[in-house]
This record gives C-alpha cells, structure tokens and sequence, in this order.
C-alpha cells in the first residue's frame, strides 16, 4: 500500500466514504422519521419496516454548545450540536473548521458536512470521522 493513499474506514456505520462522503439513514416507510441506528419499530410510530435513504449534505445548526471539558486526549473547547440537514435529518455532531467562540457559532448558520482523519492502526488504516463546517 503506498503512504500517500492510506486505507480508509469511517469511524461510524452511517458514514459512507468515497468521492462524495455521505450519511445514510434508516428511515420508517409508514411515517417518514429517519434514525442513524438500528431499529426494531419506529420511535414515532411504531411500524417496522425501514429502507435506508442517502441524507443531505447541506445543514443549518439548530442548537449548540461550547465544550470546555472533555476526556483525555480530545482538543476543546470545541462545538458540539444538532444540525437539520436539507431534508429535515436531525444530526447530532460537532462543527468543525470554526472558532469555538459565541460571536462566531451562530444558530441558523449553514454548515455543510465533511470528514476528517481522526487516527490511523499500525497498518496505516486511517480511521474517518464527520463533523459540519460552515457553509
């Protein structure tokens, strides 16, 4: 394997990798609520069949917090939030590639998700997560 073009695996099910990174969720064919984990009924209204629906990539932050303490080894303070995607997909997740700051995050901002290498094994597999930048 050369070093320039590492493995790559994303670091949760739902993220699908490729020339355009995406989310994928589960979402119930009776009333239209999507959820990034495996179901047995819908939380909304009970049904259980699902199909998996690719989910925008555009977003607008809906909440948010500055966090000042975190576990060892993760960088804050950093944004954790909600986003809703174009398509009504809440996300939880943090924003990236922004200043941690109040005057800059900003409810209704438009984000966009990206990913990012957050570590790579002995064998030089890079684990990807994602996040939301400003748009």
């Amino acid at each position: 394997m050369e070093a320039d073009n590492p493995a790559q695996i994303p670091l949760v099910s739902y993220l699908r990798l490729g020339s355009r990174p995406h989310l994928i969720a589960n979402e119930c064919t009776n009333c239209g609520a999507r959820f990034f984990d495996r179901r047995n009924a819908c939380a909304q209204c009970g049904k259980r069949e699902f199909t998996e629906v690719q989910v925008e990539n555009g977003a607008t932050l809906k909440a948010f917090t500055i966090v000042h303490r975190a576990a060892p080894g993760i960088p804050a303070p950093y944004v954790s939030a909600i986003v809703e995607t174009e398509d009504g997909t809440s996300v939880r997740s943090n924003v990236v590639d922004c200043d941690p700051d109040p005057e800059v995050v900003q409810l209704g901002m438009r984000l966009k998700l990206t990913t990012y290498p957050i570590g790579t094994d002995d064998d030089g597999t890079e684990a990807i997560a994602f996040g939301y930048r400003p748009a």
